[in-house]
């Protein structure tokens, strides 16, 4: 579906309803209330419920992959461990976005059964383009001598991380996470280095 204003507009509202509320807990009268449309307005531009939030979940996806690929450029001339380290703690603040995060954790933790396919097809591409980066940045790596660890080890070690940084992201100060970033990982780094 090619996006117009509208359907960015209707997108806008409906993310952090389904974000707070999960997709059960979300009507489309209450979206199109947000918009300042009439219900059957939405049917205009999608054709069900479910389709808003593919959409939706596509536009969170397309938006995942332009941020590594920016990123990827930005990172390019840094050391292996910088890399790693910085696309960890940059992926952790573009989810730390409120309602990106709260989709994130909401249908990570309690997916609905109604879309549950469809939310784990996006999850999986999202996953694969972030796998894809980091496995250039650890072949790099490998090639240099930066990291001896089996490269699919220190991809599934990486991904646990940031999972992990994620959530404590949500729950503790701004201080407190930074501290246990770094903890975490001087102690994934070492383990990669040595292998």
């Amino acid at each position: 579906m090619s996006s117009t204003p509208m359907v960015e507009k209707i997108e806008k509202a409906a993310l952090p309803l389904f974000a707070r509320n999960g997709f059960e807990g979300t009507s489309l009268t209450k979206i199109a209330q947000c918009v300042g449309i009439k219900k059957p307005s939405l049917y205009a531009h999608f054709d069900s419920k479910e389709d808003l939030f593919l959409g939706m979940l596509q536009k969170v996806n397309r938006d995942y992959r332009l941020f590594l690929k920016e990123r990827v450029e930005k990172f390019r001339n840094m050391t292996t461990e910088q890399q790693l380290y910085y696309l960890l703690k940059d992926n952790s603040a573009y989810l730390k976005n409120e309602d990106l995060g709260l989709l994130f954790k909401r249908f990570m933790l309690f997916p609905s059964l109604k879309v549950n396919d469809t939310y784990n097809e996006q999850f999986i591409e999202s996953e694969k383009a972030l796998t894809e980066v980091l496995m250039e940045i650890v072949k790099e790596g490998k090639r240099k001598g930066d990291i001896r660890a089996k490269e699919d080890q220190v991809i599934d070690a990486y991904l646990c991380l940031l999972d992990g940084s994620l959530e404590q992201l949500f729950y503790y100060s701004e201080v407190e996470y930074e501290e246990r970033l770094k903890n975490a990982w001087r102690i994934f780094w070492n383990g990669i280095k040595h292998g």
